[in-house]
């Protein structure tokens, strides 16, 4: 038996099925079929069923998964201790990243850029997905790092945060609307969006969470009318006049050239936050654990924090 057979086998449950594990591996999918099957001649058992849409695990498999991974554990450890006394850093670090987190606040891929030119033998697997999942992923251990939305000021049990980006959050109205005629100032009250249409990132984001969180402080659901992972794909639904866009502040009316008023959401006020997440204990390998700590030196942090 073969490391290389089950860090194939790992990849194809990870995964979920042989094309993206052959993408991730740099193998032809092809080859790497015969691989995993020549791993279950060996083993004398079925690993993966095969007979469905998608890929599952017999229950044999599921019995060999976490010694499979406790091998390629024991085998990174063994290459880690060896290259501390190179000074040589390599390995894996998986980073998610919530989609229209960064906006024009960082540049995620000058940061990878420059991360891959110091440690060319580390390589970085970057997702995106909603923070909920992203959040669950990195308490199982199946990402690193994430950079995510949160309506919390505190992480949950069992995660590190360190807080990006804190701003409050705004009704991005287009001209003409009703709501205008309504407003005296600046602001507008939450309880003053009540029955309107509002366009507002997707369930699991943290503005999500964080509107729902205020309306429902305010005595009301709120009408989504519409749903977009980018806030400024939520800008032009609003200028367009589909409805009014609850967005982080800052992220409103700069594509819109002035087609958009901008209005504080007050009584309550709710911030949109954008944290750096990590699992409390740290991360588990030296990779991933320097990756961190540029990432920590490198993203912005709230004024005041």
């Amino acid at each position: 038996m073969e490391l290389r057979h089950l860090r194939y086998f790992v990849s194809v449950v990870e995964e979920g099925g042989f094309t993206r594990a052959a993408a991730r591996l740099h193998l032809a999918q092809p080859g790497l079929s015969a691989q995993i099957r020549q791993l279950e001649k060996e083993l004398g058992q079925p690993l993966l069923d095969r007979s469905g849409r998608s890929v599952t695990l017999t229950e044999v498999g599921r019995a060999v998964l976490p010694y499979a991974r406790a091998a390629l554990a024991a085998a990174e450890s063994v290459r880690q201790t060896a290259d501390a006394y190179t000074g040589l850093l390599r390995g894996r670090v998986r980073l998610g990243l919530v989609s229209g987190a960064t906006g024009h606040v960082f540049d995620i891929a000058a940061l990878l850029a420059d991360f891959h030119e110091a440690h060319p033998s580390v390589e970085v697997a970057l997702t995106e997905d909603a923070t909920e999942r992203m959040q669950a992923a990195l308490l199982a251990g199946e990402l690193d790092i994430a950079v995510l939305g949160t309506a919390e000021e505190v992480p949950p049990p069992g995660v590190a945060f360190q807080t990006v980006i804190d701003v409050p959050l705004v009704a991005a109205v287009a001209p003409g609307d009703p709501v205008l005629g309504r407003v005296d100032g600046t602001s507008v009250p939450l309880a003053g969006l009540r029955d309107l249409p509002l366009i507002c990132l997707p369930r699991g984001t943290g503005v999500r969470a964080a509107l729902e969180r205020g309306c429902a402080q305010a005595g009301f659901r709120p009408r989504v009318a519409f749903e977009a992972a980018a806030p400024h794909v939520l800008s032009r639904l609003a200028a367009r006049g589909l409805g009014i866009a609850v967005l982080p502040a800052g992220e409103d009316g700069s594509p819109l050239d002035g087609q958009l008023r901008t209005l504080r959401i007050v009584r309550p006020e709710m911030r949109a936050r954008i944290a750096l997440a990590w699992q409390a204990g740290g991360p588990s390998s030296p990779a991933a654990r320097v990756f961190l700590e540029r990432l920590r030196d490198a993203l912005p942090k709230p004024a005041g924090s």
